[in-house]
């Protein structure tokens, strides 16, 4: 194995010929250092040369991206791992094709991060390859874009607020994405329908079982959903609004714990530590039915028939690689919000809360994580030492990484609310 600082590049952008592999290339060309070391990959040379000829007018100055030709094979993924100290990669479905690019990865001792969002396949890495990883000093952190950065990262500042201002554990957070508006692409489409035919019912289960990422046994819940929210999806949280069920709240509550266990557990957020997240809606009337025509939604993708007109369907919106225009995608925006409560016995808890805001494209966005995570792992020495390598999460990569999203343009605020003399709502 080469010794990772000397090898040919600093990273290697797998899948540059993707939508979301063509935006992250943007942002890179845009924003990252103009003396880095880096290559696009993928099957056809003729298309990755467009994409490099495409992307350098957004900066003449910086060095332009190598080419490099790779299939999937786990023989030519060895070859490509060797080459770089760290690969981006926006290859999807993940589930399809990407076990043997974290294969080559963990065992190479090539940093990886992705922006999957696909649990199983995540549950499926974590169990093949985390010691791996850890033996060989990679750091491979998947679901670092939308799916399930913001998340991730609000949970670990509002746990690391409380704990510095209050000197107080956290014993729930409640997340909402309080507003976004986009569009899927063609491959994230593809991702949702291919994975129920590629895992059974049981292996979703084992996914998302609560704690199920985890390193160590999470607490049982001292923090307990309202009725109201296990019957019908509502939940009406002061400071958060009218909330429901959300449909990226099962890979993001996973990481979640798995970043609560992979810091200590206990002795990172807290012994009773739990996360919740939901959407908002204008009423309970209009969450009620998102929350039935999301169980409806699901019930669907379960049966074949119905699974593959919706997949029929999918393709007509939008093909895999394909996503919206540069129009449409820059009219997009998301944020998201979470208040958190700190664990001192009281029914009138100590709270704190936060804001991920983003505007532009969802799929650009995907991109600055990977770039900006990336620049952490590479020039940050000292933490990668402190990782150790394994399969990590997002907000491992701490305050550095936040810093860094800020000043990629990133709203991202916190603080402690001012102490209440009532109960909030629940």
């Amino acid at each position: 194995m080469a010794e990772i600082s000397s090898r040919k590049y600093d990273l290697i952008l797998l899948g540059a010929t993707g939508y979301t592999g063509k935006l992250c290339a943007e942002h890179i060309v845009k924003s990252l250092p103009t003396d880095l070391k880096w290559a696009v990959a993928g099957r056809s040379h003729e298309r990755l040369s467009a994409v490099v000829e495409e992307i350098k007018h957004y900066n003449l100055d910086r060095v332009q991206p190598a080419v490099e030709v790779s299939t999937l094979s786990l023989e030519d993924l060895q070859s490509l791992a060797q080459k770089t100290r760290l690969i981006l990669n926006t290859v999807g479905p993940y589930f399809r094709y990407s076990s043997p690019v974290v294969q080559a990865c963990a065992e190479n001792g090539t940093h990886y991060l992705d922006v999957t969002g696909e649990s199983p396949w995540v549950y499926e890495m974590i169990q093949k390859y985390h010691d791996t990883a850890k033996a060989s000093g990679a750091i491979i952190i998947p679901q670092i874009g939308i799916e399930s950065a913001p998340s991730d990262l609000l949970a670990w500042t509002l746990a690391n607020l409380i704990k510095e201002k209050l000197s107080l554990s956290t014993r729930e957070v409640v997340a909402s994405i309080h507003e976004i508006h986009g569009q899927p692409s063609g491959g994230t489409l593809a991702t949702v329908v291919g994975l129920l035919d590629h895992y059974s019912l049981g292996e979703f289960k084992r996914a998302f079982a609560p704690w199920a990422l985890s390193p160590i046994p999470g607490p049982r819940s001292s923090a307990a959903v309202p009725l109201q929210t296990k019957l019908f999806g509502v939940r009406h949280q002061q400071d958060l609004g009218t909330l429901t069920t959300s449909v990226a709240a099962g890979p993001n509550v996973a990481i979640v714990q798995r970043t609560w266990g992979l810091l200590g557990g206990p002795k990172s957020y807290g012994p009773n530590f739990q996360y919740h997240e939901y959407m908002r809606v204008k009423n309970s009337l209009a969450g009620m039915i998102f929350h039935f025509a999301v169980g409806l939604g699901f019930l669907a993708l379960a049966i074949p028939p119905l699974r593959w007109l919706i997949q029929y369907a999918a393709h007509s919106f939008h093909a895999p690689g394909q996503g919206a225009s540069q129009a449409i995608s820059t009219e997009e925006s998301i944020e998201l919000r979470a208040v958190a409560k700190a664990d001192h016995g009281s029914s009138n808890p100590r709270m704190a809360m936060a804001k991920f805001r983003f505007e532009g494209s969802l799929y650009y966005l995907s991109g600055v994580f990977l770039a900006e995570a990336a620049m952490i792992i590479l020039k940050n020495d000292r933490l990668v030492e402190e990782l150790g390598g394994g399969l990590l999460t997002p907000a491992m990569l701490g305050q550095p990484f936040i810093d860094r999203l800020r000043d990629a343009g990133i709203i991202f605020e916190s603080r402690i609310m001012p102490e209440r003399t009532t109960n909030s709502k629940q």
